[in-house]
């Protein structure tokens, strides 16, 4: 059995951000550019993306804990395990002795692009009670990150928005990217609806252009009026907009503009949105006014781009998270 960590306290503390989501294997086709049935055989990898924004937060030098749950077996305990050697707190995570820990198949395409295959029926993530949450810790977040998955299926949904409502009451920033996974809804109304029900209470928003053009329902992702008048809510401090390899665009309620990407040559596309989100909020955790400095922000998206940038050249989520020095040298020879 993996062991669990300790709290964290003190000045770690006061910048902690906690995930909470799911966490499950990815089986990766061994060679790149094939379908999953064409495929010869499968690596295994750690994933599920709030448990990936741990550890990217982690790896950059910030402090992070993942809430969650995984099946009391084999893989639900090397998942434990590994974000303990990544040095999340792992001590919000709980082990079902009913339920697997859930599994998705991921094919990367020629152009690095996926398709899941996922097996949850159900899977261990999905059953967190809200009875089973470790309060003290949500209570000690500066930032509470959260994706859309939680928000399917009961018992997890009600964990999900009592979490948050703890969160909320504690003061700390509410972080939320969408992470739209279509397969895994019942309708692409239920997933609509289930996505928006929560939107007004996150202070921090992420999405893609796809699903921008999703929840508008086909409106123009680049057009910023659809933005601003569809999305943007009164009490959002920051918007962002991942646009892959093109960069990123950012909207506050003083300002708005886009950062560029990076170019690198792609070879895996998994969690590179999740390293983008975490290279963002390492700092925002560090700096609450980071959405009121346009150019601090500017540099802080710059930064995450770049850690987006290199996963991609990788296979894997976890395993492809870059330290800060990593994503220091590559910005410096961009540069």
């Amino acid at each position: 059995m993996a062991e669990l960590k300790s709290p964290i306290s003190g000045e770690a503390m006061r910048s902690l951000v906690v995930c909470f989501g799911e966490m499950l294997i990815d089986f990766v086709p061994s060679v790149s550019g094939v379908s999953l049935a064409e495929a010869p055989a499968f690596e295994k990898a750690p994933g599920g993306a709030p448990a990936n924004v741990a550890v990217g937060i982690s790896r950059l030098g910030g402090s992070s804990a993942f809430i969650g749950k995984v099946g009391d077996d084999e893989f639900g305990y090397m998942l434990a395990d590994i974000l303990k050697k990544n040095n999340v707190n792992n001590s919000g995570m709980r082990f079902d002795h009913k339920a697997r820990t859930a599994l998705a198949f991921v094919s990367l395409k020629s152009d690095g692009e996926r398709e899941f295959l996922f097996f949850r029926n159900p899977s261990a993530d999905m059953l967190l009670h809200e009875s089973e949450l470790d309060v003290d810790l949500i209570k000690q977040a500066r930032i509470f990150h959260f994706g859309s998955i939680s928000l399917i299926e009961e018992p997890c949904k009600s964990t999900h928005l009592a979490a948050m409502a703890i969160a909320k009451k504690s003061g700390s920033i509410l972080s939320y990217d969408v992470n739209l996974r279509l397969p895994l809804w019942p309708s692409p109304d239920a997933a609509r609806e289930g996505i928006m029900s929560i939107w007004d209470q996150a202070d921090v928003i992420k999405v893609s252009e796809d699903e921008i053009t999703f929840l508008t329902r086909g409106d123009d992702p680049y057009d910023d009026n659809v933005v601003l008048k569809k999305l943007f809510h009164p009490n959002l401090k920051l918007f962002l907009v991942s646009e892959g390899a093109q960069g990123c665009r950012y909207y506050t309620k003083q300002f708005k503009g886009r950062v560029p990407g990076v170019k690198v040559k792609s070879i895996d596309t998994t969690g590179a949105g999740d390293a983008f989100v975490g290279g963002i909020l390492s700092i925002l955790a560090s700096n609450k006014d980071l959405y009121n400095d346009e150019a601090q922000l500017r540099e802080a998206l710059l930064f995450a781009n770049a850690c987006g940038a290199l996963v991609v050249t990788k296979k894997g989520a976890i395993p492809a998270m870059p330290a800060k020095e990593e994503v220091y040298r590559f910005l410096k020879q961009e540069g």
